[in-house]
C-alpha cells in the first residue's frame, strides 16, 4: 500500500525508514506494514498489528554511546556497546560515511539475533538521537517502533542526519572530534497467541483477514455487537434458494451467526464475495467510513420492504440545520440535512467536545463575503449549524487524515485527542441544539466502541475496542484475536500524542523519553442512554430464520466431519480405481494425453490394516462386479513423465493389507493408491474371469482419431503378443472403430507430452517388441486419407492434432483503460510467435495494421496490468507473454495507438507544462520526437503549438521539482535519458532582461515558502511556481520586491503581508528594505542553485490538485464499491 515517491533534497521530515541489509531473498508476503527494503514515510511506522500484540507495561532505558575520533573512523559500519533493555540485549548500528548515502545511517540492532531460536521475536519503541553538544535543542532526534524477527533483526534510518550537517565543527554535533549518540528503547514483552483460545479466554470470536481486510473486520464487530442492529439483520427476508456469495443479506446473516455461535474466528470470504469483490479488492486498504456509508446504503436498500425497512434510519440517522441569518434585516434561510455520521475536526482540537464547538462555530459574512438575501441584496449575516436531534446510535468519524496543501499529501494527525465515556450533548444549556428541537430527549450517551488505526497515511492496521452489553469490561477485536481489556487501554491509550516513559538509568541527560504514538483512535461510536436497552437487547436463536439455521447447522456438522476425517486420516488410505468406463468418459474432453485424471475416478476410503481380498469385497458390493472377475493393475509413473498400468498386483501382494501395498506402490508416500481394474466381458457382454496373462502378454490402450470431426475418443483395450504385429489386429481395430473390416487405418504411439508433444508413426510389419511396445502403452489410430482429396483439413493426422491440444490457449483480452472488463477472447496457441497473436488480435478489432496494436501483460498477483507493455517484438511466443514468475496467465490488455509501435519506440514522449510569459494558466503538451533528439528540437516543437509573446521569443526547459528549479537543460542535450515521471519539465519564454546579464548581475531562484513547526524543529515548505529573476549590482530589497510585485501581478494589501528572506541550505534570514540583495547571492561553490535562493513568505492560497495517491500507470487508490 505504500507508495514509493523520490524525496526532496532537503526535506527531513519524510524519514526512510529500512532494515539496513540490502538483501532480501524471496518474494515479500502481503502485510500491512513496511517490509525489508520498503521505502516508507516516518509516520507510516511498523506499528501493524505489533502493537497490539504488545500488551504489558514496556521496560524502559536510554543507552548513550559516546564515540571518540569520529571523522578519522575508517570503517564502513561499527556497533555500540551490548546494552540490555526489557530482558533483551540491543546494540546500535552506525555508518560514520552513510549506508550509500550521504547521510549518516543509524539504526537499532538485536546483538544477539544469531544465536537466538527459531521463530523468536520482539518489539520495541525507540529513538535514536544525534546530540547537539552546543545547543541541546538542535539535538536531531527520530522515533519509530518495530518488531523485530529473525529476517529483520535491524530497524532505523539510512537517512538520518545529512553528513555535511554532522561533520560541519560549527554545527555542534561534532565537539573535540567526539560525537554523542543517544539510543532510547522501551520493550514491550509480545504475548504467545498461537496457544491462545479467544472463545475460551473471553466469549468472543474474531474475524480472519483476507489480505487487507482489518479495516472491514474492526467494522464488521462493531454493527455485529450492536445487537438492534444484529436482529433486524437476522429478520431480513432470504430463502433457502439463495447463495450467500450473491447475497449481501444472507452472507451478514451467515456471518453474524458464525460470530454468535462457532468456537473459532471466521472467515468473510463470502461476505466480499457478496460485495462484488475480488481478491484484489480484498488486498486493497479501503477507507473505514466509506465503507461503513456504503455497506449501511446497501442494507437500507434491501430492507425497503421488508419487516425492517427503516432499521438504518432508526439507528444512526440524526438531522441538522444549516442556517444562515442575517444581522440588519430580518431575514433566515435554513436547511434541514439527515446524516449517518458526523465528521470531527482532530487538528486544533483538544477532545470532541472542543469539537462540537468547532462544527456549531458561527461564521461572519461580511466585507467581500457578503451574503446575498434575496429582495435585502448584500448583507452582513451569520453562518453556522446546529443540531435538531441526534440518533440512538452515534458514529463520530474523527478526522485523522486530512489533506496536507502545504506539502501536497495526505498526512495522518497523531495529536492527542480526548473522548469521554460520558457524553453529553446537552452540556451548556444545549448549546448544540437548534430552537426546534425536542429538549425533552436526554442526549446522554456513553461509549461503545473505539476504532484504533495503528500506522500512518499510506497504511497501516485497523482494531476496535468494543464492550458488547456497556459493562466496565472492554474487549480488544483484533482481527481472529478478541482480548479482554481495561478501560484505560480503550479509551486514554487511544487519545495519541505522544507517550512519556520512566527512565530507568538516566544517561547523558534527563529528559524524558518521548515516543509519537501512531495508535488512535479513528471512530467511536456513542449508544444514547435511554435508548441502551432498547438496543443492547437479547437476540437468540428464533430471531434467525429456520432455513438460515438449518443452513449453518449443516455447514457446521460438515465442517466438524472434515475436522474428524482429518484427525483419522493416519488410519486410512484412499484407493482410486480407474475403470474402461472413465477413460471412456474422460478422453477427448477432460482429458487428451495419457489414459484418466485419477481425481475423478471412484475412490473409496479404507483402513490400512484391511486385508485387500475383504477391499475386493467392498468393490463387489459397491460396482456389482463379483470378485472373481475382477483383476487390480498398478499405475506407474514413467520416467518420460506418463503415467500408465504397469503390471497387475500378484496373488502375494494381494493377501497383503491395503496400507503394506500402499507403501509398495507409492515411493512418495502420500495416503494414495491408484489402481486399474481390468473387466473382461463375452460375446454375450457377459462378465467372464480375466484371461492368464502370461510374460509374452502386453495390454495395450487404443484412441481412434476423426480429423473431420477434430475429435478423439477412446474405442478399447487388447492383449497382444510381443511378437506379435500391429497387421494381425488390424481387422479387431476397425471392429472396435465401427468401420468396415478391410478399412485402411494408420498407428501412432502417443510416447510422451512433456514438455513437448511426442506421437510416432507404428510401424505395422514391425513386431511389437521390435518397436519397444509394453504393458500401458497407448495406441491412436485413424482412417487412411484418400491419396488425392480436395477436402481441407486443419490437422490431418493424430502428430498434429495432440500438437494442437497441447499449446492451444484461451486468452482474454482487456482494452488497457478498461483493465477490470474482459472486451474478447481468442483461442490461440501458446507457440504463436509475437506476429500472429498481434495479427489476430488486429484482424478481431477489423484492424488493418496489426503493428499499431500494442500488448501489455497480467500481474496475477495484483490482478492488474504490469506497468510496462511488451515492446515490438521482444517476445518470442505467447506463452512468453503469459508467464508470470511461476503461474501462466490467461489475460492479455491491448491499445490501439496512433501510430505503429516501432515508430511509437523510436519515439520519445514527453509531458511539457508550458507557462505563457502574460497568461496564468500553463498548457500542458505531450511532446513525441524520435529519441535521438535534443531539447532544441522539443523547444522547436513547442514554438508550433502554442502561442508566443512575440514571434522571434527564445524558449527554456526546466527540471521543477517540489516546487524548486534544479537544472535548466541545455539545448544540446538528448532526450532519450530525460524522466518526466516525477519530476516536472516547464517550458517557458526567457525574459528579454535575462538576455542581456551585465557583469555584475545575477540571475537567482525565487521560491515561495511557509514555514511550519515539526518534531521541535521549524521547517522551511515550498509550494506555487518557482522563478529565475535578475538582481542588479547595489538592488536593495525594496526595488526587488517593486519588481516581483509587477510580475506576480500581487494587489497591494497581500503583498504588505509577504516577507523575503535569503535561503541557504533551508535556513531563511530575513531581509530589510534597505538590504542589498546581490550580496547574499555571492558563492559560487554551492552544490546546486537551489540550495541558494530568494524566499517569499506568504500563506499559499492558490488552489491544490485533489491528493493522487499514486503516479504508477495502473495502481490508484479505489473508493469503496459494493457492486451488488
Amino acid at each position: 500500500m505504500t507508495m514509493m515517491t523520490p524525496q526532496p533534497l532537503d526535506q527531513e521530515d519524510e524519514e526512510m525508514l529500512v532494515p539496513h541489509s540490502d538483501l532480501v531473498e524471496g518474494p515479500q508476503p502481503l502485510v500491512e506494514g513496511p517490509q525489508p527494503m520498503e521505502v516508507v514515510p516516518a509516520d507510516n511506522d511498523n506499528a501493524g498489528s505489533v502493537e497490539n500484540q504488545a500488551n504489558e507495561e514496556p521496560q524502559a532505558s536510554r543507552h548513550t554511546w559516546t564515540i571518540e575520533n569520529f571523522s578519522r573512523l575508517n570503517t564502513k559500519k561499527m556497533y555500540s556497546d551490548i546494552f540490555t533493555v526489557g530482558g533483551y540485549k540491543w546494540r546500535v548500528l552506525i555508518f560514520p560515511k552513510g549506508n550509500n548515502v550521504d547521510y549518516l545511517s543509524m539504526y537499532l540492532d538485536v546483538a544477539d539475533s544469531a544465536t537466538l531460536p527459531y521463530g523468536w521475536s520482539r518489539y520495541a519503541q525507540f529513538s535514536l538521537a544525534v546530540v547537539n553538544q552546543m545547543h541541546s535543542k538542535l539535538t536531531v532526534k527520530k522515533d519509530t517502533q518495530h518488531q523485530f524477527n529473525q529476517r529483520e533483526s535491524d530497524w532505523g534510518f539510512t537517512s538520518f542526519m545529512p553528513l555535511s550537517e554532522l561533520y560541519d565543527p560549527n554545527k555542534g554535533y561534532l565537539v573535540n572530534d567526539t560525537c554523542v549518540v543517544e539510543a532510547d528503547v522501551a520493550v514491550r514483552k509480545v504475548v504467545d497467541y498461537w496457544a491462545y483460545d479467544s472463545k475460551k479466554e473471553t466469549g468472543y470470536v474474531g474475524l480472519k483477514n483476507q489480505g487487507a481486510t482489518c479495516y472491514m473486520n474492526s467494522l464488521l464487530q462493531t454493527l455485529y455487537h450492536i445487537p438492534y442492529f444484529r436482529k433486524a439483520v437476522y429478520h431480513m427476508p432470504t430463502t433457502e434458494n439463495d447463495i450467500p456469495t450473491g447475497s449481501i443479506p444472507l452472507a451478514l446473516q451467515s456471518l453474524f451467526y458464525k460470530l454468535q455461535y462457532n468456537d473459532t474466528s471466521v472467515a468473510t470470504k463470502e461476505l466480499t464475495k457478496s460485495f462484488g469483490w475480488d481478491t484484489y479488492d480484498s488486498f486493497m486498504q479501503h477507507d473505514v467510513q466509506e465503507l461503513n456509508r456504503v455497506l449501511c446504503e446497501k442494507l437500507e436498500d434491501k430492507m425497503k420492504g421488508t419487516v425492517v425497512e427503516g432499521t438504518i434510519q432508526k439507528l444512526f440517522e440524526g438531522h441538522h440545520m444549516n442556517y444562515i441569518e442575517c444581522i440588519n434585516v430580518d431575514f433566515k434561510s435554513t436547511r434541514k440535512e439527515s446524516f449517518y455520521d458526523l465528521q470531527l475536526d482532530v487538528k486544533g482540537c483538544k477532545d470532541v467536545y472542543a469539537s462540537f464547538d468547532k462544527y456549531v462555530e458561527v461564521e461572519r459574512l461580511e466585507g467581500d463575503n457578503k451574503y446575498h438575501a434575496e429582495e435585502h441584496g448584500l448583507q452582513d449575516a451569520k453562518k453556522g449549524v446546529l443540531f435538531i436531534d441526534f440518533p440512538p446510535v452515534l458514529q463520530l468519524q474523527l478526522k485523522r487524515f486530512e489533506y496536507d496543501f502545504m506539502r501536497d499529501t495526505m498526512v495522518k494527525i497523531n495529536d492527542r485527542y480526548e473522548f469521554p465515556l460520558e457524553l453529553d450533548l446537552d452540556r451548556d444549556n444545549g448549546k448544540y441544539l437548534s430552537p426546534e428541537a425536542d429538549r425533552s430527549v436526554r442526549n446522554l450517551y456513553t461509549l461503545h466502541s473505539v476504532l484504533v488505526h495503528s500506522g500512518g497515511v499510506h497504511g497501516g492496521h485497523y482494531y476496535a475496542f468494543i464492550r458488547p452489553t456497556l459493562t466496565d469490561q472492554w474487549y480488544k477485536f483484533d482481527d481472529e484475536r478478541v482480548t479482554k481489556e481495561d478501560v484505560k487501554r480503550a479509551l486514554e491509550e487511544q487519545y495519541g500524542g505522544e507517550e512519556e516513559l520512566p527512565q530507568t538509568n538516566p544517561g547523558y541527560n534527563n529528559t524524558p523519553f518521548k515516543f509519537t504514538k501512531y495508535s488512535n483512535a479513528y471512530m467511536l461510536v456513542y449508544i444514547r442512554v435511554s435508548d441502551k436497552d432498547k438496543i443492547i437487547c437479547d437476540v437468540d436463536e428464533k430471531d434467525i430464520a429456520e432455513h438460515l439455521r438449518i443452513r449453518l447447522k449443516k455447514e457446521q456438522e460438515e465442517k466438524e466431519d472434515k475436522r474428524r476425517y482429518k484427525a483419522q486420516a493416519h488410519l486410512y488410505t484412499i484407493i482410486k480405481v480407474a475403470r474402461d468406463e472413465d477413460l471412456r468418459e474422460q478422453i477427448g474432453k477432460d482429458i487428451y494425453f495419457d489414459l484418466v485424471d485419477h481425481d475423478k475416478v471412484r475412490n473409496f476410503r479404507i483402513q490400512k490394516q484391511m486385508p485387500f481380498h475383504l477391499f475386493k469385497e467392498e468393490v463387489a458390493k459397491e460396482l456389482g462386479i463379483p470378485v472373481q472377475f475382477q483383476r487390480f493393475w498398478i499405475w506407474a509413473k514413467r520416467q518420460n513423465h506418463t503415467y500408465r498400468p504397469n503390471r497387475p498386483l500378484t496373488a502375494q501382494e494381494e493377501a497383503q493389507t491395503v496400507g503394506t501395498l500402499r507403501e509398495v506402490s507409492n515411493k512418495a508416500h502420500n495416503a494414495e493408491l491408484k489402481l486399474f481394474l481390468e473387466v473382461e466381458r463375452g460375446p454375450d457382454l457377459q462378465l467372464v474371469p480375466p484371461p492368464e496373462k502370461i510374460k509374452e502378454d502386453i495390454l495395450l490402450f487404443f484412441k481412434l482419431y476423426d480429423p473431420h470431426k477434430e475429435e478423439l475418443r477412446y474405442v478399447g483395450r487388447l492383449f497382444v503378443k510381443s511378437t506379435g504385429k500391429p497387421l494381425e489386429i488390424l481387422t479387431k481395430l476397425n471392429e472396435l472403430a465401427g468401420f468396415a473390416p478391410d478399412q485402411e487405418i494408420e498407428l501412432f504411439e502417443e510416447i510422451k507430452f512433456e514438455p513437448s508433444v511426442m506421437c510416432e508413426r507404428l510401424d505395422k510389419r514391425a513386431s511389437f517388441r521390435f518397436s519397444q511396445i509394453e504393458d500401458g502403452d497407448i495406441i491412436c489410430f485413424q482412417k487412411r486419407p484418400p491419396p488425392e482429396t480436395d477436402e481441407q483439413v486443419r490437422f490431418p493426422d493424430v502428430p498434429s492434432y495432440l500438437e494442437y491440444v497441447k499449446n492451444r490457449q484461451i486468452v482474454h483480452f482487456r482494452a488497457l483503460e478498461r483493465p477490470k472488463e474482459d472486451e474478447f477472447c481468442l483461442e490461440l496457441a501458446k507457440n504463436h510467435t509475437y506476429d500472429d497473436v498481434v495479427e489476430r488480435v488486429a484482424q478481431h478489432l477489423s484492424l488493418d495494421d496489426p503493428s499499431k496494436i500494442r500488448l501489455t501483460p497480467h500481474n496475477c498477483y495484483s490482478q492488474q496490468p504490469k506497468p510496462n507493455p511488451i515492446k515490438y517484438r521482444s517476445v518470442d511466443h505467447l506463452i512468453d507473454m503469459l508467464v508470470h514468475y511461476n503461474q501462466i496467465s490467461d489475460i492479455l490488455y491491448y491499445e490501439v495507438l496512433d501510430i505503429p509501435l516501432p515508430e511509437l519506440q523510436c519515439l520519445k514522449t514527453l509531458k511539457v507544462a508550458f507557462h505563457h510569459a502574460t497568461k496564468d494558466e500553463a498548457t500542458i503538451l505531450n511532446i513525441r520526437l524520435p529519441k535521438p533528439s535534443t531539447v532544441g528540437d522539443v523547444l522547436n516543437e513547442i514554438k508550433t503549438k502554442v502561442e508566443l509573446s512575440h514571434p522571434n521569443a527564445e524558449l527554456r526547459l526546466l527540471e521543477v521539482f517540489y516546487h524548486k528549479i534544479y537544472k535548466i537543460f541545455p539545448t544540446s542535450e538528448k532526450i532519450e535519458n530525460i524522466n518526466d515521471q516525477y519530476w516536472t519539465l516547464r517550458a517557458e519564454e526567457i525574459p528579454e532582461e535575462e538576455k542581456n546579464l551585465g557583469q555584475n548581475d545575477r540571475l537567482i531562484h525565487v521560491y515561495h515558502f511557509t514555514k511550519e513547526t515539526a518534531q521541535n524543529q521549524v521547517q522551511v515548505q515550498n509550494f506555487g511556481e518557482p522563478f529565475f529573476l535578475v538582481i542588479h549590482e547595489g538592488e536593495t530589497l525594496a526595488e526587488v520586491k517593486a519588481r516581483i510585485q509587477k510580475k506576480l501581478q500581487v494587489p497591494d494589501e497581500e503583498f504588505s503581508k509577504w516577507k523575503f528572506a535569503f535561503l541557504s541550505l533551508g535556513r531563511p534570514e530575513y531581509l530589510e528594505d534597505s538590504d542589498v540583495v546581490s550580496t547574499r547571492f555571492q558563492r559560487r561553490d554551492v552544490y546546486g542553485a537551489w540550495e541558494q535562493y530568494l524566499g517569499l513568505e506568504h500563506s499559499d492560497t492558490t488552489p491544490k490538485r485533489s491528493y493522487n495517491a499514486s503516479q504508477n500507470r495502473h495502481t490508484f487508490e479505489k473508493p469503496v464499491k459494493i457492486y451488488n
